[in-house]
C-alpha cells in the first residue's frame, strides 16, 4: 500500500475580532479598539489515506471537518503541520466552491480543468463527458448564478469525476439533489474504487459511510476521537451525537437513557429464512421520557436491509428497567449474518437520545439454492 494522504500534527487557528470599528477612518482614530480571540479550529490531527482506500469523515457542525479539507487541497495553510499528497487531487467542497457565478457553465468546466493543470484541448477531451454525466446540456452555456444548487452539484462532481484524479475528496455535495443523480454519483464513486482511486468523504448520511467507506475519522470541537473501523467509529460519532443533545436539553433527561441488551426468549438470535422471531430490548432511564423506538438491520457488508419509522413506534419509558417488545413476524432473508441496531429518538424523530450499535447480530440460514439477499418466493411455471 502506498500512502496518499498524510496529515501530520495538523492544527489551524483563526483569529476572531470583537468590538472592532469597520471602517478605515475608525481603525485610525481607535488603533486599539476591540478583542481578539483565538479560535482552535483544528488541534493536532493524524491520519493517513493509502491507495485503494475510502474514508469517511464525520463531525457534528463546527467540528473542524470542511476545515480540514481546505487545509487538505490547499485553500487553507495549517497553522503547525504538514500534510503531504501523492497524486493528482479533485476536490468538491462547499457548494458551487471554485465556480465563477458570472461566467457560463461551459466556461468554469475549462477554467476548473485549468486550475487543476489541464490544458484547453486536455479538457476538450473530457467536455462532452462533463456534459453527459452532469445531463445539464440545455443549461452550459447560462451563466451559473442562475444554476440551482442540484445544477451545481452535477457540473462539479461531473468535472471532478472525468478529471481521472487519485484522490476525490467530497464534502457534503452528495446531500444536493434528486435521489437519482446521488445514486448515479455514488455509482461512480464505487467505480472509483474498483480501479485503486482514493476517496475522503465528508457526509452526514451515516448509512453512505457505512456503504461505502472502509474506515471512518470522527471529529469533535476541532479533534479527532475516532479512527477505526466504519462501524465502531459510527458507534462513537452516535454517542457524541446524544451528548451534544444532553448539553442542549436544560431538563438533564436525555443523559438519563441507556440500552442495555437485546435479549430473545430463546437466548439465540439464529434463525431460518422465513420464520418469525421475537426480541426484547432492555432500557432504563432514571426520568420519564416519551419518544419513539427506531431499530435498523444491516448486512456484514454495510447495506441497509430494514429502519423502522423513527416517528411511527412512539414508547414511553418510566423510571427504573424498561422492556421493549419486537416482533418480526418472518424474516425472508437469505444466509448470512445480520447487524440490528436500536435506539430512540426524540418525538420529532429528530435527536437521538439513546443508541446501541451492533446491539445484536441474527445468523439466518436458508435450505434452498437461491442467491441474493431477500426469499421473493416467487412461483415459477411454463405459461
Amino acid at each position: 500500500m502506498t500512502t496518499v494522504i498524510d496529515v501530520e500534527g495538523v492544527s489551524k487557528q483563526f483569529k476572531i475580532h470583537h468590538g472592532r470599528h469597520q471602517s478605515l477612518k475608525e481603525r485610525l482614530l481607535h488603533p486599539k479598539s476591540g478583542s481578539t480571540e483565538v479560535f482552535h479550529a483544528l488541534r493536532d490531527i493524524n491520519f493517513k489515506v493509502d491507495t485503494n482506500e475510502t474514508v469517511g469523515l464525520l463531525g457534528h457542525n463546527g467540528s473542524g471537518k470542511s476545515t480540514l479539507l481546505k487545509c487538505i487541497c490547499g485553500v487553507l495553510q495549517p497553522t503547525s503541520g504538514a500534510i503531504r499528497l501523492r497524486g493528482s487531487l479533485a476536490a468538491l467542497l462547499e457548494l458551487g466552491a471554485g465556480f465563477q457565478t458570472e461566467l457560463s457553465g461551459r466556461d468554469n468546466v475549462y477554467l476548473y480543468g485549468a486550475m487543476l493543470g489541464f490544458s484547453k484541448k486536455m479538457v476538450d477531451g473530457i467536455f462532452d463527458d462533463v456534459v453527459d454525466f452532469s445531463e445539464i446540456e440545455q443549461f452550459i452555456d447560462t451563466q451559473v448564478k442562475f444554476y440551482s444548487s442540484g445544477m451545481y452539484v452535477r457540473l462539479a462532481f461531473a468535472v471532478a469525476v472525468n478529471v481521472d484524479p487519485d484522490i476525490l475528496v467530497v464534502d457534503e455535495v452528495l446531500a444536493v439533489g434528486d435521489e437519482r443523480f446521488q445514486a448515479k454519483c455514488i455509482d461512480r464513486i464505487q467505480t472509483f474504487q474498483n480501479e485503486g482511486r482514493s476517496i475522503l468523504l465528508v457526509t452526514h448520511n451515516a448509512d453512505q459511510v457505512r456503504s461505502i467507506c472502509d474506515r471512518a475519522i470522527v471529529l469533535e470541537n476541532g479533534r479527532m476521537i475516532a479512527d477505526g473501523p466504519t462501524h465502531e467509529s459510527l458507534r462513537i460519532f452516535r454517542e457524541h451525537l446524544m451528548d451534544s443533545a444532553t448539553e442542549h436539553d436544560h431538563s438533564g433527561v436525555l443523559a438519563n437513557i441507556s440500552i442495555d441488551s437485546i435479549t430473545t426468549p430463546s437466548g439465540s438470535f439464529d434463525v431460518r429464512s422465513g420464520a418469525g422471531m421475537h426480541f426484547d430490548v432492555n432500557i432504563t432511564t432514571q426520568t420519564a421520557y416519551s419518544g419513539n423506538f427506531v431499530m435498523e438491520i444491516f448486512t456484514r457488508g454495510g447495506l441497509l436491509v430494514s429502519r423502522s419509522d423513527a416517528k411511527g413506534s412512539p414508547v414511553n419509558l418510566t423510571p427504573g428497567p424498561n422492556r421493549i417488545g419486537i416482533d418480526l413476524p418472518q424474516i425472508p432473508l437469505l444466509d448470512g449474518v445480520y447487524d440490528v441496531n436500536v435506539g430512540v429518538v426524540d418525538p420529532h424523530g429528530n435527536t437521538v437520545v439513546a443508541w446501541k450499535e451492533q446491539a445484536a447480530s441474527i445468523q439466518v440460514t436458508y435450505d434452498g439454492r437461491e442467491s441474493g439477499l431477500v426469499e421473493m418466493g416467487a412461483s415459477i411455471r411454463q405459461q
